[in-house]
């Protein structure tokens, strides 16, 4: 399988997918158009690494800000780590905000509380 590699726009997140090193990072903004359209090739890049999986993946999330229809995306995203989680691949999910950001960490708490995979709240100075 290939290294996704999505450059960000002011309205979609940079995705950086690599099968070799089992790393998933998702950063920037995330107010795409049609989310279902901008997250399906991610989705199911995820299904067809589930089938082989590194060890273990890690994945970095790390936005500055994204929409109801981007938060289901991301949750079928964390979906399909679960999956992967559970059958034995060590999936660990490094979920980052700033400070003075409670919105991005509550975000996060609430992903933490519907997906079991490890999660890691990660603070980032501004």
């Amino acid at each position: 399988m290939e290294t996704i590699s999505i450059e960000g726009t002011p309205k979609t997140p940079t995705i950086t997918f690599d099968t070799g090193k089992g790393f998933l990072e998702i950063k920037g903004r995330s107010i795409p158009e049609n989310s279902i359209e901008f997250y399906k090739p991610l989705v199911e890049w995820l299904e067809k690494y589930a089938g082989k999986p590194q060890a273990a993946t890690n994945v970095n999330i790390q936005l500055e800000y994204f929409n109801t229809s981007s938060s289901k995306c991301i949750l079928d995203v964390f979906k399909k780590l679960e999956a992967i989680n559970k059958n034995g691949s060590a999936v660990v999910i490094n979920w980052f905000y700033e400070e003075d950001d409670e919105d991005m960490l509550e975000a996060g708490e609430d992903y933490q509380a519907i997906i079991n995979v490890p999660f890691k709240m990660v603070q980032v100075a501004e």
